[in-house]
């Protein structure tokens, strides 16, 4: 048989049918309903696929992904069982490229084709569509060799080759001359934006996505640095890295990011803010874009807003019992202030769409003021701040009150004038909830007294100060009961004060003979050891003698003791009854909590 070079984009067409080792159109059919009687995809996905489909004449299972009603994990593993094709990662790709001089490596990334293997006048190759007839006929032609498919994914087929052919281009020395090509913007900006639409840049940040929604995700980071481009995950708070794309297209991933957020592609000196909406895996998935000019391109992180995860449930938030009630007599109280505090990322604005969510009835008028609105809250009224035209908090809380609301959240506290017309308004009849950025809840007294507000009105108008953390679930499916004190020894140096307190919090363990648990791992939480979050609370309640401290401008620790001397539990006690109920671990409180 005579070979040919095959080029980019080019195939053979048989005279007859190719039917070995691929599939028919029959069982293309049957592949739709295999997708329907799994109950990966509904009917109406079907519908909106096949419109799509007639207008950009693409495969099923590519719109299917492009449009994120089913993950790349999901669909795989149903066509290698639907057509009896084995499925082959990358563990498994030959270190040494298998070398056809007869196809050009052009015709391969736009077949998605990889190479495997040579033996006894058979080609093992990986590919993304084993339904690409023509491409396996025109391999057969070129090589005279009998064409044996395995799946593979896409994306790693195509880094496969990339980085095959990266291995075969000569190293150039340039010693200290480096030569750049400056062109006009306008032609700047249409590479770009050339570089952005193309197909492989377009699903590998669809994967990123689709992945990071899999593995409960709350922060996509895509980071440059001097030879390497870094994507990482913020899995329940922790950031961990997942498999790097190639440094070369640091330009195209995070000019195709900025397109899909409505950004300005050409404006890379300044910081710029978006934001995406998206179906993947069934689900609408909101995206808050965020960019970075940093020494070596645009640093990105994109919040992920799941609205089908977020828990307005109080009572499934991880409240103690005790802290619970107190905290219900609050926000059904006619007027008043109520905070919220805690880092960025420990839950605030969910615990305060929870309280909303509570107390939200007919007889009251509600109305938020956010940055940005990260939920939407049915009859509630909610508004975007916009500082660029003048609508900061301040000047929106003003115009509310002028809406005769009676509960108001401002979405944080951040200026002495936003403050002052908070405490003005709890003080006129609003009940008035928001939050701040302060270590503990007695820390929040003494920031409003450090913004300007009078004593005597934060004495009169605040009702209470929450503080929270987030704390890692230790895994229920690879947690391992150990004695208290070796959990505490594990966990690293600590103080006489703090091994008394934890020793006196093991002695009530509700495990059997004093124990607690410690994190693992397993495949079910990813060898993290830790699957899921829940709250600890530390709950400041306006009494008295705290008000007494409040007018005496009194220090937050002195404000936390004569709390604590009134029942207060502090937030490491808190942590503490969640790790001898055995939801968390020692580590995990002494991570997120700070010495008392």
């Amino acid at each position: 048989m005579e070979a040919r070079v095959l080029e980019r984009g080019e195939t053979t067409t048989p005279d007859a049918p190719h039917q070995k080792d691929g599939v028919t159109p029959v069982e293309r059919k049957s592949l739709e309903d295999l997708l329907l009687g799994r109950g990966r995809v509904s009917a109406e996905d079907i519908r909106k696929v096949r419109l799509l489909q007639q207008e950009r004449g693409e495969r099923l299972e590519r719109l299917l992904l492009d449009l994120g009603f089913i993950s790349e994990d999901d669909l795989i593993s149903l066509l290698s069982e639907h057509l009896g094709i084995p499925l082959v990662g990358r563990k498994e790709f030959p270190a040494v490229p298998v070398t056809l001089s007869a196809v050009n490596i052009q015709f391969l990334r736009h077949s998605k084709i990889l190479p495997l293997e040579i033996q006894d006048g058979t080609l093992t190759v990986a590919m993304a569509d084993p339904s690409d007839l023509d491409s396996m006929h025109g391999l057969e032609v070129a090589t005279g060799l009998h064409v044996r498919p395995f799946l593979a994914r896409e994306k790693e087929i195509i880094a496969a080759l990339e980085g095959y052919e990266e291995a075969k281009e000569p190293a150039v020395e340039t010693g200290e001359l480096s030569l750049e090509y400056v062109g006009s913007d306008e032609e700047d900006v249409n590479h770009l934006r050339d570089l952005a639409s193309e197909a492989p840049v377009i699903r590998l940040v669809n994967l990123v996505i689709n992945r990071a929604v899999e593995q409960r995700a709350s922060d996509i980071h895509i980071e440059p640095f001097e030879n390497e481009l870094k994507v990482r995950y913020r899995i329940d708070g922790v950031l961990h890295d997942i498999e790097q794309p190639p440094r070369r297209q640091q330009a195209a991933i995070v000019s195709r990011v900025k397109i899909m957020a409505k950004l300005n592609i050409a404006e890379r000196r300044l910081p710029q803010d978006g934001r995406i909406k998206l179906r993947t895996m069934g689900k609408e998935i909101d995206l808050r874009v965020s960019t970075l000019p940093t020494l070596y391109g645009e640093s990105v992180v994109l919040r992920i807003l799941d609205r089908s995860t977020i828990v307005l449930d109080l009572e499934q938030l991880g409240f103690p019992a005790d802290t619970l009630g107190e905290f219900e007599k609050l926000i059904v109280r006619p007027y008043g202030m109520l905070l919220v505090t805690g880092p960025t990322g420990s839950g605030k604005t969910t615990t305060l769409y929870g309280a909303l969510e509570k107390i939200n009835s007919p007889d009251k008028k509600i109305i938020t003021i956010e940055d940005p609105v990260e939920y939407q809250v049915s009859g509630v009224n909610q508004i975007h701040v916009k500082p660029q035209i003048g609508l900061t908090f301040a000047a929106g809380l003003r115009s509310i009150v002028r809406q005769d609301p009676d509960v108001i959240m401002v979405g944080e506290i951040r200026d002495p004038e936003t403050a002052e017309i908070a405490v003005q308004s709890a003080l006129t009849g609003h009940l008035v909830f928001s939050t701040l950025h302060t270590n503990d809840a007695a820390g929040a007294v003494s920031r409003l007294l450090e913004m300007g507000v009078e004593d005597y009105l934060l004495a009169s108008s605040l009702l209470g100060v929450l503080a929270q953390r987030l704390v890692r679930n230790v895994c229920v499916r690879c947690r391992e009961a150990v004695p208290a004190e070796q959990a505490l020894l594990g966990a690293g140096e600590v103080t006489s004060a703090t091994a008394a307190r934890f020793a006196s919090a093991a002695a009530a363990s509700a495990t059997t003979n004093g124990s607690v648990y410690r994190a693992m791992g397993c495949e079910e939480c990813s060898g993290t050891g830790y699957r899921g979050r829940s709250g600890i609370y530390e709950l400041l309640l306006m009494n008295e003698s705290v008000r007494e401290q409040i007018l005496k401008h009194a220090s937050a620790d002195a404000i936390k003791t004569v709390a604590t001397g009134r029942g207060m539990r502090t937030l490491r006690d808190d942590g503490w009854l969640k790790v001898r109920e055995g939801t968390t671990t020692v580590s995990e409180v002494l991570r997120v909590t700070q010495e008392e």
